[in-house]
């Protein structure tokens, strides 16, 4: 089956605010095809029941459910006949929402949902799928409706205002992530370090295609150069150079399979710009020239049609 993939010019008006947010209805005749894109893909169910199939697997949502999909992972939806799903879909580039400003804010300790949620394995992503309650639900879907309106009308500030009203949701969302986190875990300085190097991890799934550096992370989460390369280390068995560097060549893979674009596009894409470099770290990384992956990945596609 080939997966479409949509790409942010398509809905985002501006480079400048990369940011688009809209209501739909799905029905049995009115889903999306499989695919895959190049944005942050934030899902709020607002009314009804359905499978989102994700990566190949099939998993039940419904009301109040909230669930992030991230650049290049494929999906879509599957409604039963005579059934409909309400989804109001916000869809962003991670850059829409500098460090600076979290950092400015005092919240950058406070997006674990965003930070950490996109380095979970698929099951255990869909594991902590967030159905929201009460209170939370009320407040997720008025923080929503307040984006579209500000975003169809286009009024004065409306971009920083849409921004800020993202962090709050981001905020709220790693508030209820972690309550639910917090029944399951005692704190303790192990669970605190296992914590941090997550925090770390999933800022590099998300930021992968940016400028990283070590003292740009230890300014981000307070904490020193020394302390955190031995903390990441103990955590991962791998450097931050190296979870880095597997990251990129796993997006650059996706990226190979599933679009034309030519191989020194996708390396500065997955954050090199050195091409040379890139294609030397994927051969050493992957046994082939990205070329051949692609070439190798293609003939599997077709032999299993």
């Amino acid at each position: 089956m080939s997966t479409m993939r949509y790409r942010s010019q398509e809905y985002m008006k501006n480079n400048a605010f990369p940011f688009w947010i809209q209501q739909y209805r799905h029905d049995s005749m009115n889903v999306p095809p499989v695919h895959s894109h190049d944005f942050v893909e934030l899902v709020y169910v607002v009314k009804g029941e359905g499978r989102h199939v994700f990566e190949g697997q099939s998993y039940q949502i419904q009301t109040n459910d909230v669930f992030i999909i991230n650049p290049g992972e494929v999906h879509t939806f599957e409604i039963e006949v005579g059934k409909k799903i309400d989804i109001i879909n916000c869809l962003f580039l991670p850059n829409l929402i500098q460090d600076s400003l979290l950092k400015e804010l005092g919240v950058s300790q406070s997006m674990d949902y965003f930070y950490i949620h996109p380095f979970l394995d698929n099951k255990e992503r869909f594991h902590h799928l967030l159905n929201l309650k009460g209170i939370y639900a009320e407040r997720l879907h008025s923080l929503l409706e307040g984006m579209m309106y500000e975003y169809r009308g286009e009024g004065s500030c409306y971009s920083t205002l849409i921004r800020l009203q993202l962090v709050e949701l981001l905020i709220l969302l790693s508030r209820i992530y972690n309550e639910q986190q917090n029944k399951q875990l005692d704190s303790s300085a192990v669970e605190s370090s296992s914590l941090l190097v997550q925090r770390v991890c999933g800022y590099l799934a998300r930021n992968y295609d940016q400028k990283i550096s070590i003292p740009s992370l230890c300014k981000l989460f307070t904490i020193s150069p020394r302390h955190l390369n031995r903390l990441f280390k103990q955590e991962t068995n791998q450097t931050i150079v190296e979870m880095l560097q597997f990251i990129r060549i796993e997006k650059a893979k996706k990226l190979l399979i599933g679009s034309d674009d030519k191989v020194i596009d996708i390396a500065i894409k997955v954050g090199y710009d050195d091409p040379a470099f890139f294609s030397r770290l994927f051969r050493r990384e992957v046994n082939c020239s990205p070329g051949k992956y692609r070439e190798e990945q293609q003939k599997l596609l077709i032999t299993n049609q």
